[in-house]
């Protein structure tokens, strides 16, 4: 049991102390070294779900299906008057034909080497269609006389619509084969002129 204190005052409480220099710098230590932690979780985090996040989308662009846009294989172009004899190139880049023209008909040539499928280039100093894959070449009707094509060009349904316009279909197409068929004198691969 304590003894009471009469008349004494009581005591006051002692005033804290100072941390010293060595406590108070491992303190401020033990506070900055959690921040970088912190940092590095976070940045793990963030690559974590960016790689999901990618892949996801990988996932979802295989529904979506890469189209190829080709052109339209029924399309006019223009009246037979407006192609002079020879043949006409103006329509080899966006539709892949040539049309000629000689003294009695207009037909269309698909321009497709009947060798691997190359496009043949239209040499006018030559008078002659020439490949430049493998050197077949064709002469202005289409035919072949000289490399490794098998047979001539085929040739592209042509007819007149009601308006006299021409109107060419690359969807059916008009097949020599030497011995085997000749479509070329077939109605549809020509017009009159």
């Amino acid at each position: 049991m304590p003894e009471p204190t009469e008349g004494k005052p009581p005591a006051t409480p002692a005033a804290p102390t100072p941390p010293a220099p060595a406590a108070a710098s491992a303190a401020e230590s033990g506070a900055d070294s959690g921040r970088p932690e912190k940092l590095r979780r976070r940045l793990i985090w963030a690559c974590i779900w960016g790689y999901l996040g990618v892949n996801f989308l990988m996932f979802l662009r295989f529904f979506f299906p890469r189209i190829l846009f080709e052109p339209k294989t029924v399309f006019p172009i223009g009246y037979p008057t407006d192609f002079n004899l020879g043949v006409e190139t103006k329509y080899q880049r966006d539709y892949r034909i040539w049309v000629v023209r000689n003294l009695s008909r207009i037909f269309v040539i698909y321009a497709r080497c009947t060798h691997l499928g190359c496009t043949p280039d239209w040499k006018q100093s030559e008078n002659k269609f020439k490949c430049p894959c493998h050197g077949s070449g064709y002469d202005s009707e289409g035919v072949n006389f000289e490399g490794p094509a098998p047979r001539p060009m085929d040739r592209a349904s042509i007819a007149l619509d009601a308006t006299g316009q021409i109107i060419v279909d690359t969807g059916k197409l008009y097949v020599r084969e030497k011995g085997i068929r000749d479509e070329f004198e077939n109605d549809g691969a020509f017009i009159n002129v």
